[in-house]
């Protein structure tokens, strides 16, 4: 059997896609809009989707499918119920970025917690040359070492946080939805910790898990990184947070609605000591080669018989 094979959203990823290792026919277009998605996978038995929403209304038009191969850990964008329900197999990619996001939850948790952004605005701003000794303390700084991290969500990633860590002589709190050694409640990671980060799925548990109350539970000079999913904080709770001080920072790589095209609370630049990427903490160049190889590595293994990485289907 020759299968057509489509990539939705090539422009998502940077890297080589190699060719799979059975007959087949590859298309792919950069990107492809809603109302494209029908025409474009007609006919095809293999979509390969990074953020292109594949639900109900949309799969029911493409009875020839059989693997949505997501260019991606998180599946959100796919109606799982219904590809469960049809014989659908729906593939993720897992374990790739295992330094990149990592060392992006780091980079933000330095320059939050010693104010590289405020410094760096206040000295193009020309601050330092009226500044009556030979440097100024306009904003806080504090030490990495001996203080405490917060992980909610101790998956590989969390893990690969928690290594760092420890290294850096931190004090780790773990929290997650299974039973894991020395797990601890999330009140007493939000009323503990200098700085937490988020690394867990978006489903509707997660939904706004983090909003003006649990805020009001934390130290005025915590921090908070987000490079899990938008929706988990509720952004206005954040937004009010930093404003009133009820906080110290954020670092946040996602946001609910991604590109934020109509505005975002969160990108008003007012807000201080806010720090936001445009989730990029999956993407250093070698993250994204290895995810490309494993997507190609699921696809040869759904044809061969032995699907793997399934997360539904």
């Amino acid at each position: 059997m020759s299968h057509k094979i489509v990539f939705l959203d090539r422009e998502t990823l940077d890297a080589n896609v190699r060719k799979p290792n059975f007959p087949h026919d590859y298309t792919e277009y950069a990107q492809t809009a809603p109302d494209q998605i029908v025409e474009r996978l007609k006919g095809a038995t293999i979509c390969i989707t990074n953020k292109v929403p594949l639900r109900e209304a949309t799969l029911k038009q493409l009875p020839g499918l059989k693997l949505i191969a997501v260019a991606a850990t998180g599946t959100d964008v796919i109606d799982k119920a219904y590809t469960s329900a049809n014989g659908i197999v729906v593939s993720n990619i897992r374990n790739y970025a295992f330094n990149t996001l990592p060392e992006h939850v780091f980079a933000l948790l330095f320059a939050l917690r010693r104010n590289l952004v405020n410094y760096y605005n206040s000295v193009r701003q020309g601050r330092w040359g009226y500044a009556n000794q030979f440097c100024y303390f306009d904003y806080p700084i504090y030490d990495i070492a001996g203080s405490t991290l917060g992980i909610v969500g101790y998956g590989a990633l969390g893990k690969e946080i928690e290594k760092r860590a420890t290294a850096l002589g931190m004090k780790v709190l773990i929290n997650d939805v299974t039973d894991v050694p020395n797990k601890v409640d999330i009140p007493t990671i939000l009323r503990e910790a200098d700085v937490i980060t988020l690394n867990l799925p978006l489903t509707p548990e997660t939904k706004n898990m983090i909003g003006a109350k649990e805020f009001a539970s934390m130290k005025k000079s915590a921090c908070i990184i987000n490079t899990a999913r938008g929706g988990i904080i509720d952004e206005q709770a954040l937004a009010d947070a930093l404003r009133n001080g009820v906080i110290a920072g954020a670092g946040m790589d996602v946001l609910t609605v991604e590109p934020p095209k109509n505005g975002n609370i969160l990108l008003d630049p007012t807000i201080p000591n806010l720090i936001i990427t445009p989730h990029v903490a999956w993407a250093s160049k070698e993250a994204m080669q290895v995810l490309a190889d494993q997507l190609v590595d699921n696809i040869d293994a759904f044809v061969a018989g032995s699907a793997r990485n399934v997360v539904a289907g």
